[in-house]
């Protein structure tokens, strides 16, 4: 049978920098194969390059045989290939419908034919169960978790014969992540391959059945998932052993140093309380929009706070600006890196060090060099991958973007730090970094709030877990307390689970 889709020793440069060394990869009819690696592997310029954004500077592609090399995305999709990206590449002002068939507008003579256009849109949302999305609303006006869908729909208006999913879950509730399965199921099930990649090993050992792994450029390993343990899958990955997923030295938890009461805000949160002590971390969990992220922006004066009270070390500090709050020493970390975190345009020392720029300036003068050793100094432990320190943020992986935005909390040594998905779009080593980083800093005394919608994490991470239901925090308990199974129960409003 010939491949749907076959690689043969693939390059890339971009200048001085080799994104691609060497990678062979073959993908069957029919078969979900996942694409692996850490950040900064030559995932997203491999994407790039099938889905026509690129070219190859060497190598072989062949596409059901045929030499392939789409002039761009417009292209791809032509030929049947079609791309979910992480970060959404929605039109804002369009509406949902004008977003899914955009590029494939039905019409003759100039005309779009509007009611086709929306039948064919509302068909698209129909097969991922999201028919219930309004059509003529504008796609920015819907939740993150919706646009996500509005995305997905796109790609399969065209019907593709290989569909690449770039962390395709990333924004979406678990039972949407559920339909999403289910329709990659039919899919391949009607012949349709399928090129998935995500940092959640489970999750790609439950849509495909093969794997290839990049590291450093290159494939360096391929296989069927069911002969591999996780443990395997990441010592090929990073190149080493991780001896631990999640960190976690003795440390001790002190008296409270910070206390939110009853805060209310424009619809979300409701009546939310809770205390957080030196040296713990308390995570947040709950469905999409139940308010977690709500909350964290309230209380760092990104949202407005309608009702209630923050108090940190005894000081009101209820309606900070964020500017403030960051003065105060609070810090926080947005889910939202490329709208609330970084500025793409400057350079990754910029937004490593800009909200605390008073060791970098001399009698009114910025000491450039000394800016330059000091980004040094924050990009290696955190593994920060860049051509230099200098290279704008916007051009780095998804992943050493969240990094950037991290390393910023730690460099400003803000004693309480407020974390919104912290490990959003990070491969598993990088997590590990992460995790050994917030894990220290608790060790240090600082106090850490972490929402996250991905349970292993707040299981390992966590010293307490509250639970998010319709905006409001309705369980606080230790994290030993606590069972994957109960955290769900509460997060979907069972009161049976509340109460055990």
């Amino acid at each position: 049978m010939t491949p749907r889709l076959e690689l043969t020793d693939v390059a890339k440069s971009f200048g001085a920098t080799r994104a691609l060394r060497s990678v062979t990869l073959t993908v069957a009819p029919g078969e979900a194969h996942a694409l692996i690696g850490e950040n900064g592997a030559g995932k997203s310029t491999l994407l790039k390059i099938l889905g026509g954004v690129h070219a190859a500077d060497q190598g072989t592609i062949l596409f059901e045989g045929i030499p392939y090399s789409p002039g761009g995305p417009h292209g791809a999709r032509h030929a049947g290939v079609a791309m979910i990206h992480q970060e959404l590449c929605l039109a804002g002002h369009l509406t949902v419908a004008e977003n899914i068939t955009l590029g494939e507008e039905p019409g003759r003579f100039g005309w779009v034919d509007r009611e086709l256009q929306r039948s064919k849109a509302r068909e698209a949302l129909r097969m991922l169960g999201a028919d219930s999305i309004p059509l003529d609303l504008p796609a920015g006006q819907l939740p993150i978790a919706q646009q996500q869908l509005v995305e997905i729909a796109r790609a399969l208006l065209v019907q593709p014969r290989l569909l690449i999913l770039d962390e395709p879950t990333s924004s979406l509730t678990r039972a949407d992540t559920e339909h999403l399965f289910t329709v990659l199921d039919r899919l391949r099930g009607q012949g349709v391959s399928l090129l998935y990649v995500s940092h959640f090993l489970e999750e790609s050992r439950r849509v495909c059945s093969q794997f290839t792994i990049l590291r450093d450029g290159s494939s360096v390993a391929t296989g069927n998932l069911a002969d591999v343990s996780n443990a395997d899958l990441i010592q090929v990955m990073v190149g080493r052993e991780v001896d631990e997923l999640y960190p976690r030295e003795p440390r001790e938890i002190g008296d409270p140093i910070f206390e939110v009461t009853a805060l209310g805000g424009v619809g979300k949160p409701e009546d939310v309380t809770f205390s957080l002590r030196s040296g713990e971390v308390l995570g947040l969990f709950g469905l999409v929009g139940a308010g977690r992220s709500e909350t964290l922006r309230a209380i760092f004066g990104i949202d407005a706070i309608r009702k209630g009270k923050v108090v940190f070390d005894g000081r009101d500090v209820t309606g900070l600006n964020p500017r403030q709050n960051w003065e105060t020493g609070i810090g926080f970390l947005s889910e939202n890196r490329k709208e609330d975190g970084l500025l793409l345009a400057r350079s990754v020392a910029e937004n490593l060090l800009i909200t605390r720029p008073g060791n970098l300036v001399s009698y009114g003068f910025w000491r450039t060099t000394a800016e330059r050793h000091m980004a040094l100094d924050w990009m290696q432990p955190l593994d920060i991958r860049a051509r230099d320190e200098l290279q704008p943020v916007g051009e780095l992986s998804g992943g050493n973007q969240q990094k950037v935005a991290f390393g910023r909390l730690l460099y400003h040594q803000v004693p309480v730090l407020l974390l919104d998905e912290p490990t959003r779009g990070i491969d598993v080593g990088s997590k590990v970094h992460i995790y050994r980083r917030i894990d220290k800093a608790a060790g240090a005394g600082k106090a850490i709030v972490m929402a996250s919608s991905y349970l292993p994490e707040l299981m390992g991470v966590c010293d307490t877990i509250g639970v998010f239901h319709r905006g409001r925090l309705v369980a606080v308990k230790p994290v030993g307390e606590w069972t994957e199974a109960e955290l769900l129960a509460v997060a979907v409003g069972d009161s049976t689970a509340m109460d055990s």
